[in-house]
């Protein structure tokens, strides 16, 4: 994030490359970027004439070329700005030759999403020297929470950790899809407000009390109630809550016990550090970890991997979600 902040200050303050290269398996700051370009290096009267958007469907490098070495028309420099530009991925290196010696009064910006260039192209190495290289990577699941209490507290808001972590479960880490569900709470909430699981069920739909959250947490303490009607939930809307998610989830929480088990520093501080999850949590999983030995986990894991399998149809018989759902609750907690 603080080498977008530095990116954007650059380009306010008209310290702009001849070529950007904007790459990555996150879209959402190549979005960003290639957005704020488009609306801030040229007045309004002189994008008429001198900016100009491609689509890389439906372009070969031979036109963007052509476009890049026009000159401006009254403006001190033109914009050209591809956007999915990945549709050229066969022929990008093509762009070497002109990304060598690049016209000095256009800014061209390659937007090349989900993937990224070949580190060892001829393109990639002339568009680092003589242009930028942005690199838009995916966020880590523990990483998203604080991605989000970044992004709500210039705008006047916070969240409380279980709303963030409700968010990620059910969004999962597309940035994009956080950023738009954000955007519609502040539509409603005033500012100062801090963000609540009550906001997001409210607002967003996701059960504050029948989640994929809650039942980790149900099952790591041992409250099999409370795990057998999140899962019987489930099983009432299984469009909602599909069993391979949940199963993911859960995968992704029994290893990280595992790990834990394998620790010899259980201070709650390198817990967080070693598992990647938020501090506020940790004490879930301490606890966790003592109704769980290593010999149950490894279990359960094994559990899982079956599981997994049926829910995507071996050797399952068409057996309903919810069946499926509480035959492996039984055999996880017993």
């Amino acid at each position: 994030m603080d080498e977008v902040k530095q990116l954007v200050t650059d380009i306010k303050n008209k310290q702009l490359k001849p070529i950007y290269l904007l790459m990555g398996e996150e879209a959402y700051y190549i979005d960003k970027i290639s957005d704020f370009i488009e609306k801030t290096v040229l007045t309004e009267e002189e994008r008429g004439f001198n900016q100009m958007v491609l689509y890389g469907r439906d372009i070969t490098v031979d036109d963007i070329v052509s476009n890049a070495k026009r000159y401006p028309m009254m403006a001190d420099r033109q914009v050209v700005i591809v956007k999915e530009a990945q549709d050229l991925s066969r022929t990008i290196d093509q762009l070497a030759d002109y990304a060598k010696n690049p016209q000095p009064t256009t800014v061209l910006v390659i937007c090349y999403k989900y993937k990224s260039v070949d580190k060892r192209k001829a393109v990639y190495k002339a568009i680092k020297k003589s242009g930028q290289v942005f690199e838009s990577k995916k966020l880590y699941e523990n990483q998203v929470p604080d991605w989000i209490s970044r992004v709500l507290s210039p705008k006047g808001y916070s969240i409380t950790p279980k709303a963030s972590q409700m968010l990620v479960e059910f969004l999962g880490t597309d940035l994009s899809k956080l950023s738009n569900e954000l955007n519609k709470l502040q539509i409603v909430l005033p500012r100062d407000t801090q963000i609540t699981p009550d906001h997001i069920e409210e607002n967003i739909g996701i059960s504050k009390d029948y989640n994929n959250f809650e039942l980790r947490k149900a099952i790591g303490a041992k409250n099999t109630a409370q795990a057998f009607k999140i899962v019987h939930y489930f099983a009432e809307n299984p469009k909602d809550n599909p069993m391979v998610l949940t199963v993911s989830l859960l995968f992704s929480f029994f290893s990280q016990l595992l790990h834990l088990h394998g620790m010899s520093d259980k201070n709650p501080r390198s817990v967080a550090s070693a598992l990647r999850v938020n501090p506020y949590f940790v004490n879930e999983y301490i606890e966790a970890s003592r109704n769980y030995p290593m010999r149950k986990v490894s279990q359960v894991i094994a559990t899982l991997r079956e599981f997994d399998g049926k829910s995507k149809g071996v050797d399952s018989n068409a057996v309903p979600q919810g069946d499926l759902l509480k035959e492996m609750l039984v055999k996880i907690m017993y």
